[in-house]
């Protein structure tokens, strides 16, 4: 474990090291559309002069990743919108041509699920969940735009194959088991992807994204990347139900974009990484989905989307799910280094021959200067076979599960353009009594870390 550490440190302080020759961009605080207009203008123009190369000015786009005519803050995982009014948090660097954006997360903690050991399916661990990314972007000719991302995760170094304690939490894999109780590893290469983008005016583009991985167009941003999780060191236990499609070996997305709305359509692999995480999984384009977003205004992004999911799961290969996901990201610039973020979503399952599941997610992030302050309330139907029970015992329930995490960082280190945060998390559960053998009573999950994160990008 202390060999896993060390690597994970060499590679942290190495991009802290390679970052101090980085510019910063700044976000404007916006009041009316037509002032946002100019103030977007002005700013953009007044960056391009700040790279200059002698007389040549520089030609790389500032904009989002998928249209030349919307704004970085939009980015949010795989091709899907957050509202315009987020907070950006990363390092931005420019050549002639080409905009680099680095971003990433790594929280170094101790997590106990089950404090007070009542029930029989809790756990215990030092470890360090962590993804990190790098992308680039640059114009082709007047209305075309090229983008790549990429997306690493050392979580089977830091977590082992079996991942992370977390009560209730299910899905995929390891040794042949189903994982129970716990949050798989990510894959190592968690995002390849490219895309191209042609601009018709500025109200409309065409975009193709194509990953290897990938994510397709299916539910909101991922939660790793939402402003309103960034500073919990979890995954939600209704992953699953809503962003489990976010690493797919094998995607390719088209999405036409018109004013405040875009429709997507993808073709993907199905099937969820398997548990060797540092291999490619064999690409079948065997699943579909769609997905219509609407960011009526810059504090707002909604989305509706459905999958046709064949056979994601590797333990119940002849099972398809249909996936349908109803969201809204929230975001309020207040102040300087004051912001509020909120997510709302609703997921739901359906399994040819059983009951459908639903999950519904709410979460809020204040963020005060050095102080962020977030929680996290969860409600998710979870079935015998999900937990991993025995039907002969508890039949063929559904379980209600209530998960509510309350939580606070607070940054006490600047090292070059990231910052470390000190932090700490309590969990508490509620589900149906027949369980209480398995969980004990209303049990309680807690945990301390040291969280790493690029600072925030400010115009």
């Amino acid at each position: 474990m202390q060999l896993k550490f060390k690597l994970l440190s060499l590679f942290i302080f190495g991009l802290i090291f390679s970052a101090n020759a980085q510019h910063e961009m700044h976000m404007p605080a916006k009041k009316d559309s037509t002032k946002n207009k100019m103030t977007d203008t002005m700013s953009m123009e007044m960056d391009h002069g700040m790279h200059n190369m002698g007389d040549m000015k520089m030609e790389s786009p500032m904009s989002h990743a998928y249209s030349l005519n919307l704004p970085m803050s939009r980015n949010g995982s795989g091709t899907a919108w957050l509202p315009d009014a987020s907070p950006m948090y990363g390092l931005m660097y420019h050549s002639k041509k080409w905009m680099y954006m680095l971003h990433g997360n790594i929280a170094l903690r101790y997590t106990k699920q089950d404090v007070g050991d009542n029930g029989k399916r809790g756990g215990d661990k030092f470890d360090a969940p962590n993804w990190f990314m790098f992308m680039g972007q640059r114009k082709v000719g007047e209305k075309g735009l090229f983008h790549f991302s990429s997306m690493l995760s050392f979580d089977r170094l830091t977590e082992g194959g079996a991942g992370y304690p977390l009560l209730f939490q299910t899905g995929e894999s390891w040794k042949g088991q189903p994982l129970v109780d716990r949050q798989h590893p990510h894959d190592l290469f968690s995002e390849l992807s490219v895309a191209y983008t042609y601009s018709f005016s500025k109200k409309s583009d065409l975009s193709v994204y194509l990953g290897y991985p990938g994510e397709p167009a299916l539910g909101s941003v991922a939660f790793m990347h939402r402003p309103s999780a960034l500073a919990n060191p979890d995954a939600p236990i209704s992953h699953h139900w809503n962003d489990g499609t976010h690493i797919t070996f094998g995607v390719a997305t088209l999405g036409f974009r018109y004013d405040k709305f875009k429709i997507e359509a993808s073709s993907f692999n199905g099937r969820e990484p398997d548990e060797n995480r540092f291999d490619f999984d064999k690409p079948r384009f065997d699943s579909y989905s769609a997905r219509l977003s609407f960011n009526p205004n810059k504090n707002w992004a909604l989305q509706v989307s459905h999958g046709w999911i064949k056979s994601p799961e590797s333990l119940h290969g002849d099972e398809n799910v249909n996936r349908t996901i109803a969201s809204a990201i929230y975001a309020l610039p207040i102040g300087e280094n004051q912001n509020l973020n909120a997510t709302a979503l609703w997921g739901m399952n359906k399994t040819k021959g059983h009951n459908s599941e639903n999950a519904v997610l709410i979460e809020g992030a204040y963020r005060l200067k050095k102080l962020s302050f977030y929680t996290r309330y969860e409600w998710v139907q979870k079935s015998v076979e999900e937990l991993n029970l025995d039907e002969n015992i508890y039949g063929e329930n559904l379980f209600g599960v209530n998960a509510l995490s309350l939580g606070l960082n607070y940054d006490v280190l600047n090292l070059s353009k990231f910052k470390t945060a000190i932090g700490g998390q309590v969990s508490f559960y509620n589900t149906n009594g027949a369980l209480n053998t398995l969980y004990g009573k209303n049990p309680i999950g807690a945990q301390v870390f040291i969280r790493i994160y690029p600072a925030l990008m400010k115009m």
